[in-house]
C-alpha cells in the first residue's frame, strides 16, 4: 500500500450508497442527545452523571433488586457500579439492606428523596416522548416500542420481558399517593 494514500483526507462524505441507513443512525443520535439533555441538567445539580440516573431509574422500578440483578440489567462491572451506589447511599436516594430471602444478598431500595429524584428525571423524557408520539400523528406506540426492543441484542430480550416495562404508558402497581 502506497504510505501517501493512508494519510490524504477524503473530501466527499459516507452516504446511504454505502450500504449503511445514516438517516436512522443519526436521528438516534440526536433523539438520544436530546432525550438525555433535560436529566442532565438535573444531575448536574447534583453532581450526578447518566450512570446515577440509571441506577436510580431502575431501583425505582423495581424496589427490592438485588446488587447483582442491578449489575446484570445494567451490565456493568461491580467496580464500576459500586462507586456510584455508595454516592446514591450517601446521599440519601437509595437504602440497602439485607435479603429477606438471602442474608448475603443487598437489596436496593428507593428513599422519598430517590423517589422524587426518579420522578424529576422521568417526567421531561415522558413529556418529550408523548409529544413526539403525538407529532408522530397516527403512528402507534405498540410499533415504536417493538421498534427500540429489536434494537436490544437478541440475547438480551428476555432479560426486558423480566422487567416491569409492558404497558409502559400505564401505572400499574402503583398505590394512589405513588403516582
Amino acid at each position: 500500500m502506497d504510505e501517501g494514500s493512508a494519510v490524504k483526507p477524503i473530501r466527499t462524505a459516507i452516504t446511504s450508497e454505502d450500504g449503511v441507513d445514516f438517516t436512522i443512525i443519526e436521528l438516534l443520535f440526536f433523539a438520544y442527545r436530546d432525550f438525555t439533555s433535560d436529566p442532565d441538567k438535573i444531575l448536574a445539580e447534583y453532581e450526578f452523571g447518566r450512570a446515577h440516573h440509571r441506577i436510580v431509574h431502575f431501583v425505582n422500578r423495581m424496589p427490592g433488586l438485588t446488587v447483582a440483578e442491578l449489575l446484570d440489567v445494567l451490565k456493568i462491572t461491580k467496580q464500576s457500579l459500586a462507586r456510584v451506589l455508595k454516592q446514591l447511599i450517601d446521599t440519601g436516594h437509595i437504602v440497602q439492606v439485607q435479603g429477606l430471602r438471602d442474608r448475603r444478598q443487598r437489596e436496593l431500595y428507593p428513599t422519598a428523596k430517590g423517589r422524587a429524584l426518579a420522578l424529576a428525571l422521568a417526567k421531561p423524557q415522558s413529556r418529550r416522548i408523548e409529544n413526539a408520539l403525538q407529532e408522530a400523528g397516527a403512528l402507534d406506540r405498540e410499533v415504536v416500542e417493538r421498534f427500540l426492543k429489536a434494537l436490544v441484542n437478541p440475547e438480551l430480550r428476555p432479560q426486558i420481558d423480566k422487567l416491569p416495562i409492558s404497558g409502559a404508558g400505564k401505572t400499574e402497581g402503583l398505590n394512589d399517593g405513588e403516582r
